[in-house]
């Protein structure tokens, strides 16, 4: 993506030019996780469609709206709707709406997603702390020449998901006696479902769920100097450990089941911020 500054100067005046909220917080929302919008007041939508150099939405269960409003009387910025490498985008397209929250003043990014346990400990609906992450896709946002007025050269990732978001998130889960889990997330191209033998692997490297998302995200937020949480649902157990076979499917329709409760979470937090 040539002259990517212009183009998210572009993006960002566009977007300013259509709300009257301007959030601190804001939110990418995965498969089947999108309801939390519903609970949004004062919201200013707009489709990914009529924004300049935004990339569309192809996925099942991904509205491909950006939503501007209150969650209990907070302003906060919503992406229903995530995009991928897997749907032929590149990293920096997958990722460009990260550096377009920054321009418009995000401080703050909560990452959500559906994905696949790998720690047997782990059941469908379970929703999970991320605490670091695995890239086991091939490339990184990262890739090319790189614009200081974006970020440094060589980020650095010790803390890739901020310990003290990690903390309100407990803080408030204990409050509101939501169950979770904790554990690292391993990024994976996509779009088949890994093997028995990929999720071998990937466990054995240390991953506690599995999923094709969030990763390039975490990088380009973590860059751009935004303090990042994620927060996974377990929608199915990874290949080999689940005795069925998979399907998209079910992935919403567990994430539907978990979404009052993930929803009861993240509004706590954000209420925290």
């Amino acid at each position: 993506m040539e002259n990517m500054y212009d183009k998210v100067i572009e993006t960002t005046q566009y977007i300013k030019s259509r709300i009257t909220h301007f959030p601190k917080t804001a939110m990418i929302l995965g498969s089947g996780l999108g309801a939390l919008v519903q609970n949004m007041t004062e919201k200013e939508i707009i489709p990914y469609e009529e924004i300049p150099n935004f990339p569309r939405s192809t996925v099942e269960g991904h509205q491909g709206c950006l939503i501007i409003g209150k969650l209990n009387g907070i302003e906060v910025m919503a992406m229903q709707g995530r995009f991928h490498y897997f749907e032929g985008y590149s990293m920096k397209e997958v990722t460009y709406p990260v550096f377009v929250m920054k321009q418009l003043g995000i401080e703050n990014l909560i990452l959500t997603n559906a994905c696949g346990g790998i720690n047997i400990s782990f059941q469908p609906g379970d929703l999970m702390i991320i605490n670091d992450f695995i890239n086991f896709m091939p490339s990184n946002p990262l890739i090319g020449l790189n614009d200081e007025r974006f970020g440094s050269r060589f980020p650095d990732m010790t803390e890739p998901y901020k310990l003290f978001l990690i903390e309100k998130a407990k803080k408030v889960a204990q409050e509101q006696h939501i169950p979770y889990k904790e554990g690292v997330y391993a990024g994976f191209m996509g779009p088949y479902y890994e093997t028995a033998a990929e999720i071998r692997m990937i466990g054995k490297n240390g991953a506690d769920a599995v999923g094709m998302s969030t990763v390039p995200e975490t990088i380009a937020a973590n860059y751009l100097g935004m303090n990042v949480l994620g927060i996974a649902c377990i929608t199915n157990m990874a290949t080999g450990i689940q005795k069925v076979k998979h399907s998209h499917e079910r992935v919403i329709e567990t994430a539907n089941k978990a979404s009052q409760l993930f929803c009861a979470w993240i509004e706590g937090i954000i209420k925290e911020l």
